[in-house]
């Protein structure tokens, strides 16, 4: 690589690092500010909603490595144009081309990133966060628990009282169940239990419970009953783990299958690549006319409209596609021909080219 392209790579590498950092600390801090206020801390505590955090961190960056990408350009650029060193770079022979060919060159590995992160980081990172998420929502789950407190949830009328846990969590003693069905209510007692740690998305949240006793209740005296038992496995039902969650899915079960909502989520993710390098290119046509700060601002402020624009338009792509108005062929892809249309039509070499001809 010659100095020139070396000198460029380095103007756009450095604000695209820092922004990404910036993004990432901004989003990394509005998550932990929202699990603050709501009961996840209490519920999974600290460590388990740190991890949380970091799940939807990473589920996030293949929207915000484009972004930061999108920035990087417009900033490096600008400013190259602004303290004219585009002009001393083109009067040295490194024409528009060259400068072009390098971004290129640039935005192919960070385009590669973006698609490794939507076509597998970010399906890893949904199934795990959406088994956190139904740890959290479990009524009956060990980890949310303090030893020595009652529990309640209004929703379903239980109360839970642990009367000791060891380290792992995993391990109980001396736990009192209760909750009402209708009008009968139910108590369960029970000198120990084990809650094994879920590791899949299909899997059904459990707890089995030793030594103890079921007291079902009714109105009438008569209905009333006990029941000891030796060992018994009691099952949360849990919708929202037993749903099927097609952003968690694989690729390859996304690539096979016909439903129009898998269809859409799997073209999301082959477009990510796509997005990262025409969004590149569409930046590059906003760095030409920079001489002066106020049309720098102009220009940011005109970009930032532009990615809004593209970000709204490619939700609204998605949604087509899954709602069955758009069929898989064109899919969300008439969005990016209209992005290469534009690339096309204004990037300042293409532009030259044009006025050359007129």
């Amino acid at each position: 690589m010659k100095i020139i392209e070396k000198y460029i790579t380095r103007e756009l590498l450095i604000p695209f690092f820092v922004v990404i950092g910036i993004l990432i600390g901004l989003f990394s801090s509005f998550s932990i500010a929202r699990f603050l206020t709501s009961a996840v801390t209490e519920t999974l505590g600290m460590i388990a909603m740190l991890k949380l955090v970091s799940l939807r961190t990473i589920i996030a960056l293949e929207v915000l490595v484009p972004i930061a990408f999108y920035v990087a350009i417009i900033y490096g650029l600008s400013r190259l144009n602004k303290d004219q060193e585009l002009n001393i770079i083109r009067s040295s022979g490194f024409g528009d081309n060259r400068i072009l060919f390098t971004i290129l060159v640039i935005a192919l590995p960070i385009s590669i990133i973006s698609g490794v992160l939507s076509l597998y980081a970010r399906p890893w990172a949904y199934a795990e966060s959406y088994i956190l998420d139904a740890q959290a929502e479990a009524e009956l789950n060990a980890d949310r628990f303090q030893a020595g407190r009652f529990y309640g949830s209004e929703k379903s009328g239980r109360v839970i009282f642990v009367q000791s846990k060891d380290d792992t969590g995993q391990h109980m003693e001396n736990v009192f169940h209760f909750v009402r069905k209708g009008e009968n209510s139910e108590i369960i007692v029970a000198k120990q239990a084990h809650q094994p740690y879920q590791t899949r998305l299909d899997q059904r949240p459990e707890t089995t419970l030793f030594e103890g006793y079921i007291y079902q209740l009714g109105n009438n005296e008569h209905k009333d009953s006990a029941i000891q038992f030796e060992k018994l496995t009691y099952y949360n039902e849990n919708e929202s783990v037993m749903n099927y969650r097609r952003k968690a899915a694989s690729t390859r079960t996304l690539w096979d299958s016909e439903q129009p909502r898998d269809i859409a989520e799997l073209q999301w993710r082959l477009s990510r690549p796509v997005a990262t390098i025409l969004l590149a290119l569409i930046a590059v046509s906003f760095t030409r006319t920079i001489p002066r700060q106020s049309k720098s601002d102009k220009t940011f402020l005109i970009a930032a409209m532009v990615f809004a624009l593209y970000y709204n338009l490619s939700g609204l792509a998605q949604t087509w596609v899954e709602q069955a108005v758009i069929p898989e062929i064109p899919g969300v892809w008439w969005l990016y021909s209209l992005l290469l249309i534009a690339v096309i039509l204004f990037l300042p070499s293409v532009r030259q080219k044009i006025a050359n001809l007129s």
